[in-house]
Order: structure tokens, then sequence, then C-alpha cells
């Protein structure tokens, strides 16, 4: 998995009026957790651009200077109501040979049988809750849609790996192509258990769900 890296300096203060200060220079305070002691620290709003602007996942390494390296993950990021200001973040220290959660996103490959023939693309789980240790942690999870055809899913059983733990349900749709009425007959289809492009989505609900 990438790694981005946000250089920051250590706090002395946590108080109220020190962290007001400290956001009103453009800092954000944030905290290191899963270490031996908690570990306060501020960075610059800039360096956090690319860990948040972005739709892919991501480890972190701190850089404190002489107050020493970090690798994490960001844990919660706390943004102001109104504004497009971030007011704190929480990082989870992560270690080789201790597993990890985070999100992954998935991302789909191809073109879907089903869609070209006016079926309608659903993609309700566009990120999965991973569990590995942080060298298998994967970038994103590739899902290949060319052969779905309407009333067809993926589910989180055909997604599992050796080297990483999906932490939801087998049967958990992660992706899947309902019908429309702007659908038509695959010609190549001849599986029985497949949905018509005729049938409402009311019915192909029931099939697949049988």
């Amino acid at each position: 998995m990438k790694s981005i890296t946000i250089n920051g300096s250590k706090r002395e203060s946590v108080g109220k009026k020190a962290t007001k200060a400290l956001r009103n220079a453009g800092m954000v305070p944030c905290v290191i957790y899963g270490g031996d002691e908690p570990v306060h620290f501020a960075a610059h709003e800039n360096a956090f651009r690319n860990l948040v602007y972005t739709p892919d996942a991501h480890t972190v390494v701190i850089d404190l200077g002489k107050d020493g390296t970090y690798n994490a993950i960001a844990q919660d990021l706390q943004w102001h109501p109104v504004k497009e200001l971030l007011l704190h973040a929480d990082f989870y220290q992560i270690f080789d040979d201790k597993a990890v959660t985070m999100e992954i996103p998935v991302k789909l490959h191809g073109n879907s049988r089903g869609v070209l023939n006016g079926g309608v693309l659903k993609f309700p789980n566009r990120k999965l809750r991973v569990k590995a240790v942080p060298a298998n942690l994967p970038d994103y999870i590739n899902v290949e849609i060319s052969d779905l055809k309407i009333g067809m899913k993926r589910q989180v059983k055909e997604l599992r790996s050796d080297s990483y733990e999906i932490m939801h349900p087998d049967t958990m749709v992660v992706v899947m192509v309902k019908t429309s009425r702007n659908a038509v007959a695959d010609d190549d289809d001849d599986d029985d258990e497949d949905v018509p492009a005729t049938e409402t989505s009311d019915v192909a609900a029931v099939k697949e769900d049988a």
C-alpha cells in the first residue's frame, strides 16, 4: 500500500487556548494512538491534502523531526460543521507484525454485459473493511464485472483472499446489475437461473434472494 508523509511537530501544550492558537495559525492538532502512550502533535492543514482529497487508501508516515517517525493510519478526521476546515485528526500507530483494519476502495473492471444490454449497474459498497498486517493491505480490491448479466451480482465471498480478511458477511452484495425498462435480452443468455431482461426489478429481487 502507498504511504504519504505528514511533517509535523510535537505539541507541548494540549489545552484549549493552545489548540485555538494552533488553528488560528493554520495548524491542525493531532493525536497518535496505539503506542505505549498517546503522541500529541500538530501539522499544517496543507499537509493533509493528499490524505483527504483522494479516493485511495493510504498509510501515513508521520515525521516529527527529532521526536521520531511513526507509521500510522488515519482513524478519525473532525471537520468544521460549516467551513471546509479540518479541526482535528486522530491516527493509529501501526506495526509490521500486527494486523490492522482499514477501509479499502473497490475498483470495477470491464464493461458489464448486462449494462450493455440496458441494465442498470448498482454499486452499493464502494469500500470494504479489510484486516491484515500492513505489508498485505491492498491499495484497492479489483472486481471484474465483464461477465455480469442482468440479475447477476458479485458478493464478498467471491472476493476473499489469502493475504487479507474482508470483515463483511459472505453474502453482502458489492455490485449488481438490475433490470430496467430499456433492457433487452442477452443473445448468449442460456442460463435458466439468470433473471430475464423483461421482468421487473421486484421479480428480479425475489429470484436473486431465492
